[in-house]
């Protein structure tokens, strides 16, 4: 149900914001070490320099370029999140039909574990390629290098999950050969 939900979400998150006329912005910290200006001083202790921290730019009509580059600066995680939500409920109905140790289910966790970790970095890989894509539109000094974006960590918990289903898998086998030997 929570895979349904996420779903629709993406589709209603993805037509409405194509089809909004309002202003796209987009944060950068490309200017992190720039200084404050000096004609208007921050109330600071003396000895103490300031510098920015972030950059907010906005476009105010943009192009269709801009509003799908804004758009997959969140989406991406979404639809990651969706279609992980929908191999975990697969797996979950694995174990309530058969048990929890057996090939079904030793083979959903390891298709869940590959797709978490190879789905992370791709979808990191979006979200950063498309935030600073965006900046670069609306900044062209600032560039448009590929970046990766968001909780990379993910990586090892879809190997652990992988390392897991072999295990199970590996127990499934040996359950079999014994009870083929009884």
């Amino acid at each position: 149900m929570l895979a349904v939900l996420s779903g629709l979400a993406f589709v209603g998150t993805a037509v409405t914001h194509m089809l909004d006329d309002g202003a796209v912005c987009v944060e950068t910290d490309f200017w992190r070490n720039a200084s404050l200006a000096t004609e208007d001083p921050l109330p600071i202790n003396k000895g103490v320099d300031a510098a920015s921290s972030a950059a907010r730019l906005c476009q105010d009509s943009p192009s269709v370029g801009q509003r799908a580059a804004d758009l997959g600066g969140g989406l991406p995680w979404l639809l990651f999140g969706t279609l992980a939500l929908l191999l975990f409920s697969r797996l979950l109905k694995g174990v309530l039909l058969q048990g929890p140790f057996t090939d079904v289910v030793s083979r959903r966790l390891s298709a869940l574990g590959w797709f978490v970790t190879l789905g992370t970095p791709i979808a990191g890989l979006v979200v950063g390629w498309s935030h600073s894509w965006l900046v670069a539109s609306m900044a062209p000094i600032v560039g448009s290098d590929p970046t990766v974006a968001g909780p990379q960590a993910l990586v090892l918990a879809g190997l652990a999950a992988v390392i897991m289903g072999k295990i199970m898998r590996e127990g499934v086998r040996m359950r079999e050969d014994l009870e083929g030997t009884i």
